[in-house]
């Protein structure tokens, strides 16, 4: 294996990180612990501001928290007390603690001294679902790479910048491409100088954690019904869809009347959209036999994880604004 000319104490002190990041395509032989752990997921060194990150809790203080970036290297970062909440703090303890990972946007980057200040209180609360399950996808390429660099004892670093930046780069995020490679590695590595022995590590963790996983499929329709059966129409109606294939294990859950969402699992993702056609045609049958009207409003289609969190995140908004507050007792 390759090796790169050994590095100065100039070289070394202007590096700055732990770890150094040359500009090639050499695969460094891991001799420390910390060589195989050691990177940043994105190739840009620093987060731009006004966008969210991952931190884990290092110290709390009275003027506020000490964070380090989880997708940053670790560099390290602020919580100032006045970004912490916009109500009134009474326990700094209750709001942060050492070694909870959360979720804040960052206020200012100083590039030159690596420092980063950051918001909790800030964030807005329709992005977090979003970011999470971007995160969590990064968090599993992470996961391949670091198995890899374990495997053939090389730095972490040197695959990010040779292997997972360049996917980030064709596929808006690697994930999305190491899903592509289980079936056709050839063109999603197409251009990359991966070694052998590294190719054969990453497709087999890649392939051991992505394959084979199902595809959810979703289908939104609104149903309603102004005869005398009125909601027993409706029921009646999702009853018989869900029905119409029971190996198919189809969910239906209310969002908010008159839209439904149709869901299920399924190996083979076009199987899975025949199959919640035919429950639709289903629905259809029987709400039109009753009096009822149906409106699909998106058809049978793939869904993601972003996708899934944005639901949950809506039909939780939507749960938060029914329930009862103070007020709505009987007796006042």
């Amino acid at each position: 294996m390759a090796t790169p000319l050994p590095l100065s104490d100039e070289q070394k002190a202007a590096a700055g990180p732990k770890f150094y990041d040359p500009p090639t395509g050499v695969y460094r032989e891991a001799t420390e612990p910390e060589q195989m752990t050691e990177c940043r997921y994105y190739e840009q060194q620093f987060p731009d501001v006004e966008t969210l990150v991952m931190v884990n809790v290092k110290k709390v203080e009275a003027l506020g928290a000490y964070v380090s970036l989880m997708e940053y290297n670790n560099t390290e970062g602020m919580v100032l007390l006045s970004e912490l909440s916009r109500r009134r703090i009474r326990s700094i303890n209750k709001l942060i603690r050492v070694g909870r990972q959360e979720v804040v946007l960052v206020l200012r980057v100083d590039k030159e001294k690596g420092y980063v200040d950051l918001s909790k209180r800030r964030v807005p609360s329709e992005d977090i679902a979003k970011f999470t399950a971007r995160y969590n996808k990064s968090k599993a390429v992470n996961s391949v790479l670091y198995n890899v660099a374990k495997v053939c004892k090389v730095h972490l670093s040197d695959l990010y910048r040779n292997i997972a930046w360049p996917l980030y780069a064709k596929y808006g995020h690697a994930y999305d491409g190491f899903k592509l490679a289980v079936s056709d590695p050839g063109t999603v590595f197409e251009g990359l100088e991966i070694p052998e022995r590294i190719m054969k590590a990453l497709m087999k963790d890649v392939s051991r954690k992505l394959a084979a996983k199902a595809s959810k499929v979703r289908a939104d329709i609104e149903l309603t019904c102004f005869t005398m059966e009125g909601i027993d129409a409706i029921k009646a109606a999702l009853i018989a869809g869900k029905n119409e294939d029971p190996k198919s294990n189809i969910s239906i859950k209310l969002v908010a009347p008159p839209l439904y969402v149709m869901t299920m699992q399924a190996v083979d993702k076009k199987m899975g959209i025949e199959s919640l056609n035919r429950a639709i045609a289903k629905v259809t049958e029987v709400i039109t036999a009753k009096g009822g009207r149906i409106n699909v409003k998106h058809a049978p289609h793939g869904t993601d994880d972003e996708s899934e969190a944005e639901l949950a995140e809506q039909m939780a908004a939507l749960a938060k604004a029914n329930a009862e507050v103070d007020g709505d007792a009987d007796n006042e």
